[in-house]
């Protein structure tokens, strides 16, 4: 493997997406395709035996949440630039994983020049958006926060209990209310915040700021 060529892997969990991308970028002479992952597992696995300058990284990935593996490589290789390659348009996932160490965020429906633009940018330390993405990260946080939950002052005291751990007995007895009340509450939480469970309420609701 030539060392002055940056090698690229891509994980995302569609075959045809990194195949696509496989065929675009293999036409460039300055980047070495040295994998395309389906799984967040297998690429960990492949990150601890190989050197890998450039990620593309998919946000759903079917055994591991993008978000996490980003942290989980750059513990493993803080050198290796993560870029995120998404569908996902949410101000609140695109902080995220820049928060979780991605040096950029780029949407799967930018062009190829776009793509190629990013990752040089990234490779010479910058960070670095697609263009739709861009935009929604200079869009003023007001209209941004309309799409945000609107908890009564019980409500978020609740989630924060829920969060802790709190059974709904405990929160029953903590706040002195009936167990049906508690129900109640918990379910208009998993409404507003259209969340599935409590692990995707804790979830949605750290992503908003709100725990």
């Amino acid at each position: 493997m030539s060392q002055h060529k940056n090698t690229i892997v891509i994980v995302d969990d569609h075959p045809i997406v990194i195949e696509g991308l496989i065929r675009l970028l293999s036409k460039k002479p300055e980047y070495e395709i040295i994998g395309g992952f389906t799984r967040g597992e297998e690429f960990i696995s492949f990150l601890k035996i190989a050197t890998v300058k450039i990620v593309l990284l998919d946000i759903m990935l079917p055994d591991i949440n993008g978000m996490d593996l980003c942290k989980t490589i750059k513990t493993i290789s803080p050198d290796t630039v993560v870029l995120a390659f998404s569908n996902y348009q949410e101000r609140s996932v695109i902080l995220q994983m820049l928060a979780n160490g991605a040096s950029g965020y780029l949407l799967k429906e930018s062009s190829i020049e776009e793509i190629v633009i990013c990752i040089n940018e990234a490779l010479n330390g910058q960070i670095t958006f697609s263009n739709i993405v861009k935009e929604i990260i200079s869009r003023p946080q007001l209209k941004e926060s309309q799409d945000f939950a609107k908890l009564t002052v019980r409500e978020k005291e609740i989630l924060k209990l829920i969060a802790d751990g709190k059974t709904t007995n405990d929160i029953a007895e903590m706040l002195f209310l009936s167990k049906f009340t508690v129900e109640n509450h918990r379910k208009n939480l998993l409404q507003k915040l259209k969340a599935k469970n409590v692990a995707d309420l804790i979830r949605h609701a750290t992503l908003q700021n709100l725990i």
